[in-house]
């Protein structure tokens, strides 16, 4: 792997990996603040589940050694950061996690130590998701992912393709088809160019080019990322996955989701309970001239019955989701 982390701590100083200007800059944002943190969450300078969570608690760590006040900082600074992108439960995950340090511990340099754990466990969660995932790729198999969930929306080798990166580096041959995901191309701008650095063969497709590949028995396996998972399995994800779910369904092609198990949310219910989060018009009207109506939700559900199964680091949990996820993540 050669991509840029999206996350640096530093001596205690935080930098982001500005996304929005990939592929033809690498640059890193210094955060001073919440303030900071906040606007690059939701201005997606920093993305993808995980590293949203890992960026936020760095920043309420930062934050709390500049201000000395760690109540107030973990009340009002947590409140601003999960509101800045609503959707992803890890974002919520470790400001709540970084709370119940500092209920115990009111010490900046014990939510530091917190927030690095966190990094930590990213890391390692990672590569458990790339060993138990491995086993899907075949030689010779041809795969599709939609959006990001890369090393760049984490904290090294993606979800994913946590599986792809470590079976590449294990000699097995495969080829990626890359969504390119609009309207803000994060499969084009990030994940193409990522899997490209590694040496892994891809081609990149319009969206709407899967079914014509999935109808031509073009694709073997699908893999993809999501921000949530529900108590009953139903995915949230990238606006467009549930298209391919769909697509996969009737067409008799593997769907497979891959996330930590900070990911799994089982406190909300179903799919119909998570917010989605509806971005600015603009990112869509760029393509045109005229100022049209735009309804533009970043993530869309995908219903349990189409998933194929739940890659996590402690197992595959496959269907019925509902029983699976819950034994293999909460009650093991």
């Amino acid at each position: 792997m050669s991509s840029p982390p999206a996350i640096r701590w530093e001596g205690d100083e935080l930098h982001l990996l500005d996304q929005r200007q990939l592929p033809h800059r690498v640059e890193y944002l210094r955060i001073d603040g919440i303030a900071d943190a906040v606007d690059a969450i939701a201005a997606l300078a920093v993305r993808g589940a995980p590293a949203i969570g890992i960026a936020a608690a760095y920043a309420l760590a930062l934050a709390a050694r500049r201000s000395g006040d760690v109540a107030g900082v973990l009340k009002d600074g947590g409140d601003a950061l999960i509101a800045a992108r609503p959707t992803a439960v890890n974002l919520r995950w470790a400001v709540e996690r970084l709370r119940r340090r500092g209920a115990q511990e009111p010490r900046a340099a014990a939510l530091a130590d917190e927030a690095s754990a966190i990094h930590r466990e990213d890391a390692a969660a990672c590569r458990g998701i790339g060993e138990h995932g491995r086993s899907l790729i075949k030689p010779g198999g041809n795969l599709l992912t939609h959006c990001n969930a890369g090393a760049l929306a984490v904290s090294e080798l993606g979800t994913a393709t946590a599986p792809m990166y470590l079976s590449h580096q294990a000699g097995v041959s495969f080829h990626v088809y890359v969504d390119e995901t609009r309207p803000l191309f994060q499969g084009a701008r990030l994940t193409a160019w990522e899997l490209g650095a590694a040496g892994i063969d891809l081609t990149l497709i319009c969206d709407n080019a899967a079914a014509s590949l999935m109808a031509a028995g073009r694709i073997d396996l699908i893999i993809v990322g999501t921000d949530r998972v529900a108590r009953n399995g139903d995915v949230v994800n990238k606006i467009g996955t549930l298209n391919l779910a769909v697509l996969a369904n009737h067409f008799g092609v593997p769907f497979y989701v891959a996330c930590p198990s900070s990911t799994f949310d089982p406190d909300t219910p179903s799919g119909q309970e998570v917010i989605i989060e509806e971005r600015a018009g603009d990112e869509v009207r760029q393509q045109h001239a005229a100022e049209v109506a735009v309804f533009n939700p970043a993530f869309d559900v995908t219903p349990a019955t189409l998933v194929t199964g739940v890659i996590t680091e402690r197992g595959i949990a496959r269907p019925p989701l509902a029983e699976s996820l819950f034994d293999l993540l909460i009650a093991g």
